[in-house]
């Protein structure tokens, strides 16, 4: 398994289809998220508590034929879309199999809602 030491060597090890989504969804959570993603236990995740993993927001990781874009507190995030599947814990997240599933408008209003429980 590679190792990375930054958010963008993660994603430029992406297959191209991922690393495609990734070059839509990342400018979404940097924008709500700046300054915070680094990795953590091998992928992406943006933190409000100044070390990567203190207070984890969302993450990013990629999985053989799509790439994940979850939260740590998901299921406390209200979603009318349905497109949030619950995880383990409180988690949520979404499977992207290309950038068209990248929903500006809700991935936006779903970092906004995840930053404010954070």
């Amino acid at each position: 398994m590679a190792t990375f030491t930054t958010v963008e060597d993660y994603t430029a090890a992406l297959p191209e289809a991922q690393r495609a989504i990734a070059d839509t969804l990342l400018p979404l959570i940097n924008a709500v998220l700046p300054g915070v993603g680094a990795i953590w236990h091998g992928h992406p995740v943006w933190s409000l508590g100044g070390a990567p993993g203190r207070s984890p927001v969302c993450l990013v990781k990629g999985y053989p034929g799509y790439l994940t874009f979850g939260f740590w507190r998901g299921q406390e995030i209200a979603d009318g879309s349905g497109r949030l599947e619950p995880g383990a814990r409180a988690m949520a997240g979404v499977r992207l199999r290309s950038p068209a599933d990248v929903d500006a408008d809700l991935f936006t209003t779903w970092l906004r809602a995840a930053r404010a429980l954070g």
